[in-house]
């Protein structure tokens, strides 16, 4: 089953809530590790009230709320307020990792997710079917990419993952362009998303694949038919 999500989410890449995700449905919402929080993370090295997360008109502003043990967005610690961009990694007192998703790139939230979020599971390593196994791994959950046992960093774009994620949930298989665009526009499908703009995120992905594996080519290109994921 799948749940749609239509709005920006968090979700916890690491820390004591990894494998969380919370959806950023208010105008206004705490984090911290005080149980009232909106986004609780329980370590003693989170303030009880570490920073707020604020809706504007084009998206959500960060801003740490004077915290021990700082507030980080890519490495760089918050002053003032901090308008987040989709693909963003924000540090919790460098305890915990939330990676922000913009709610122009959100992407269908599988149940097995929603309920490990539900009842605080942590995931400390990629789950799928047992034959997504490769030099590649992929995290759905917690949109987390791995390429010869090393981490993408920063996180892939949400389109980026989209397509990745195809590519990976069939295996083996030739995913089409009409697939690719369903997947990674699914608002677009249809309507004018062009060749080139295809050609341009197949090769963004390559080239950050290429940032720790340069020797091998993860996205091959099936020409007349489409993409497929060489993961051998």
């Amino acid at each position: 089953m799948v749940v749609e999500e239509n709005v920006p989410l968090l979700i916890a890449q690491s820390g004591p809530a990894a494998g969380q995700r919370w959806a950023l449905n208010k105008d206004e919402l705490m984090i911290g590790r005080e149980p009232e929080c909106d986004i609780c993370i329980p370590d003693r090295q989170v303030s009880r009230a570490h920073a707020r997360l604020r809706r504007q008109a084009n998206g959500f502003e960060l801003e740490d709320l004077g915290s021990k043990n700082g507030t980080h967005v890519n490495g760089a610690p918050v002053q003032g307020k901090v308008l987040l961009q989709d693909g963003d990694v924000v540090q919790v007192a460098l305890v915990a990792r939330l990676a922000y998703v913009g709610s122009d790139a959100t992407m269908p939230l599988r149940a097995d997710s929603a309920m490990a979020a539900a009842i605080g599971m942590k995931r400390t390593a990629p789950l799928g079917p047992a034959h997504l196994v490769g030099r590649l791994r992929l995290d759905s959950a917690a949109r987390r990419v791995w390429v010869s046992e090393q981490e993408v960093e920063p996180p892939l774009s949400a389109p980026q993952f989209r397509f990745l994620e195809l590519l990976y949930e069939n295996a083996g298989r030739v995913c089409t362009r009409e697939e690719v665009i369903n997947a990674v526009w699914p608002d677009e499908a249809g309507a004018g998303v062009t060749e080139q703009a295809i050609d341009a995120l197949v090769r963004r992905v390559r080239d950050r694949l290429a940032e720790l594996d340069p020797e091998h080519q993860y996205v091959a290109t099936v020409r007349g038919h489409g993409f497929r994921l060489d993961n051998i």
